[in-house]
């Protein structure tokens, strides 16, 4: 039996500004799939994840996500997202909690619903940091920012999580808890579509590959094996990264996931 459809896109397309990014991809992601998303810098990765989850524009083609064209008829109390590190630089002295917090309130809605207290430290747990739930986030390492961006996304207890380069530029420690709540929600079945750098130790969960080259799909299949040193065990999965820009945050804004 056929797993039902989660994602779709179909001769999608992103321009921005004078840069055609995505040039024309078509593919789906079905229910218990955990899809990694891989690429050479510039390869549209991270403008794919952003065009599928309504952050940036597609310039045409079509986007559905559990059945329903990309809007304000989707689900968004279903899906995840986690953008790229937010360095915590702006000032505002939100805590752990206050930040996890955060993820329940989307698409509209103002309100926070009675147990947002409990969810959030249980969301924390999950990623290993429910002792740091009233630590200001400017007080936590790059690492820990990132993975209280993943308890936001998990407060919601979402059916797809999508991830964008969650381990690019963290601690080690960071990298071995991302990987064990990935474990874990894998196990649960969830659906996952992450994009990585490179798989690493995320090979094992992994259970397809989508391989991009200049905003086009030049793989979709099984895990390509690596090559050189990222086949060395000793090669050090990490790549520093800008931080989140407050455009990007603006541009969360705008959709159901705000930064």
């Amino acid at each position: 039996m056929t797993e039902p459809t989660v994602l779709h896109a179909k001769n999608l397309h992103v321009t921005l500004g004078a840069s055609h990014i995505i040039r024309g991809i078509d593919f789906s992601v079905r229910e218990g799939e955990v899809l990694a998303v891989l690429g050479a810098n510039g390869s549209g990765k991270s403008t794919l994840i952003r065009a599928l989850t309504g952050v940036v524009p597609a310039s045409s083609g079509t986007i559905t996500l559990f059945g329903s064209e990309l809007g304000p008829s989707v689900p968004w109390r279903k899906i995840g997202y986690v953008p790229q590190r937010v360095a915590a630089t702006t000032g505002v002295g939100s805590t752990a909690g206050e930040v996890v917090t955060s993820g329940l309130l989307y698409a509209g809605r103002l309100k926070l619903p009675r147990d947002h207290k409990q969810r959030a430290l249980q969301a924390l747990k999950q990623v290993g940091l429910e002792a740091r739930v009233h630590t200001p986030m400017a007080h936590l390492s790059g690492g820990q920012q990132q993975r209280v961006l993943i308890a936001r996304a998990l407060v919601r207890e979402p059916d797809l999580l999508v991830l964008d380069e969650p381990v690019a530029g963290v601690d080690r420690p960071s990298q071995i808890a991302f990987a064990t709540t990935l474990k874990a929600l894998v196990e649960q079945g969830k659906t996952i579509v992450v994009v990585l750098h490179e798989l690493g130790e995320f090979r094992p969960l992994i259970t397809r590959t989508v391989v991009l080259r200049h905003g086009k799909i030049v793989h979709d299949g099984s895990a390509p094996q690596p090559t050189g040193e990222h086949g060395d065990e000793n090669h050090v999965h990490i790549h520093p990264h800008e931080g989140f820009t407050p455009e990007g945050s603006a541009l969360l804004a705008e959709t159901g996931f705000e930064a």
